[in-house]
């Protein structure tokens, strides 16, 4: 991502999000910079529609809306996973990726296998991916 497209992005986070917290305004920043990563590396064109509003990022693949929700085990967030499939009724999107972010290499998915277990996530998400941010690679979990 360009620098100045970057700082468009964010300065759109900051103005958009001004009830937010700071911290909650880094999380943003965050989620954005994973996303449209994630979508420099996926292996067919995404559109990004919506990442502002919600924790579940609207895109658009071959003009099919989804939602798409990156997560770090790293930095555990309580979700309520029901709720998410409430949201993807509301916004009618065919499917809704589970993805989970990754800095360093990952020599095995236990842990990710383990949270899936865990947490029910096959039930919710109708795909599971393991992306890993600084190799630029995304491997297909479910």
């Amino acid at each position: 991502m360009e620098l100045a497209v970057f700082q468009e992005l964010t300065q759109e986070i900051t103005s958009e999000c001004f009830y937010m917290t700071e911290s909650q305004q880094e999380e943003k920043v965050i989620q954005m910079i994973d996303l449209h990563h994630f979508a420099e590396c996926y292996q067919s064109p995404i559109s990004i529609l919506n990442y502002i509003q919600h924790p579940i990022n609207i895109v658009e693949e071959n003009g099919v809306k989804k939602g798409i929700l990156f997560y770090n085990l790293n930095h555990t967030t309580p979700y309520d996973w029901n709720a998410f499939e409430e949201f993807k009724r509301q916004k009618q999107l065919k499917e809704v990726w589970f993805v989970f972010v990754e800095e360093d290499t990952v020599s095995n998915t236990f842990r990710h296998k383990d949270f899936i277990a865990e947490n029910s996530i096959e039930i919710f998400y109708d795909r599971i991916f393991l992306f890993n941010f600084f190799q630029s690679t995304i491997h297909i979990l479910k």
